[in-house]
């Protein structure tokens, strides 16, 4: 679906350009086979670079990963640790993400913290105002990264897939009050059109 999808839309998005980094994670796999077979075949100068969470480098430590014949997973990856990055990297390398490392098509994995990916989910938000969960976070950590190393003048495309609101009850989240702060309750009231607890 991917292939079809996202990885169209960039393709698109850059045609008569150029985009020399793609920069993603991975949780199921979907999105980095179906976009990285594309962008292979279609856009082979662009740079596919994957993040995983440092406590759990999988993809970075080489281990294989055991599979039943339908190429499920028979057990966890031996690299695999707790982390906070929900929808990523779970105790194993899927089937989509093992195909992609198969394929050859990835140029780079980058291991990304805990805490960058949550820092870097909280500047989105503050600084850009995009509101983004943890993995979407480490995304751009790991972007950052490559901004840093690429050569100037570098086209950088970072896949921020999921949004803040499935994180509202995790750490992410644990140091904002659950009330209105002085601060907001004045901004809020400096608006006529809103009026704090007005029925209707």
């Amino acid at each position: 679906m991917h292939s079809r999808t996202t990885a169209r839309e960039i393709v698109d998005a850059f045609a008569g350009g150029r985009l020399d980094y793609w920069v993603t994670g991975f949780g199921t796999g979907g999105t980095l086979k179906g976009v990285a077979r594309v962008l292979a075949k279609e856009m082979s100068e662009t740079k596919i670079i994957v993040c995983e969470p440092a406590d759990a480098p999988m993809l970075t430590s080489g281990q294989v990963q055991d599979r039943k014949p339908d190429g499920s997973p028979s057990a966890s990856n031996a690299a695999w640790k707790p982390h906070p990055m929900q929808g990523w990297s779970p105790d194993f390398v899927p089937k989509l993400t093992g195909d992609a490392v198969e394929m050859g098509v990835i140029d780079q994995v980058l291991t990304v913290s805990g805490a960058d990916a949550m820092h870097w989910s909280k500047e989105l938000a503050r600084k850009e105002g995009i509101f983004v969960g943890i993995t979407a976070g480490a995304t751009f950590a790991g972007a950052l990264q490559i901004c840093r190393e690429a050569p100037k003048g570098s086209t950088v495309l970072c896949m921020l897939p999921d949004t803040g609101e499935r994180y509202l009850s995790t750490p992410l989240f644990a140091d904002i009050p659950v009330d209105m702060t002085e601060e907001e309750l004045k901004i809020s009231q400096s608006s006529p059109n809103f009026q704090l607890g007005a029925k209707g």
